[in-house]
């Protein structure tokens, strides 16, 4: 079966950005970079493209240039498995980023990512319908996931 490896364009920024994401994750390395010759595109010795991985997915970087921009169409998502990994990676991801709702943020190079816990399914997933309900209306008010306000306003259901 053939590999599919995200690919992520950057306008100028593509090594700042492969040290950000690597120095976030763990498991995390730089595969290849290739910089560019007297061929071009851009000055010779410039990072053009480069493989990485985080925490075993591997992902392609190329710096394409202004033509393109991230937007919330495509986005990462982090799944955590308690308030203590939320935190981690939201503080990173965000700093220098803006923060949206339910647990979506960009970061500083303008990628969407998506911080939920594990716990966030299955109170939203709850058989009983007014404590989804409510675990799901707390979710709608919240930036950062707070597990702990979510188990509240379902037990308040």
């Amino acid at each position: 079966m053939p590999a599919i490896t995200p690919s992520l364009w950057f306008d100028d920024n593509l090594e700042e950005a492969e040290q950000f994401y690597t120095s976030v994750f763990p498991n995390s390395y730089i595969e290849q970079v290739q910089r560019t010759t007297e061929a071009g595109p851009g000055t010779p010795g410039d990072v053009l493209a480069c493989f990485f991985v985080l925490d075993g997915t591997r992902f392609m970087g190329i710096n394409g240039g202004p033509h393109f921009q991230f937007s919330e169409a495509v986005s990462f998502v982090v799944h955590c498995k308690d308030q203590e990994e939320v935190d981690y990676y939201w503080d990173r991801l965000v700093d220098g980023g803006e923060e949206s709702q339910c647990g979506w943020l960009k970061d500083r190079f303008g990628l969407s990512w998506q911080i939920v816990p594990d716990r966030l399914f299955e109170l939203v997933n709850d058989p009983d319908p007014a404590r989804a309900t409510a675990a799901t209306k707390a979710m709608h008010g919240m930036r950062k996931i707070v597990i702990a306000e979510m188990e509240e306003a379902a037990a308040n259901a």
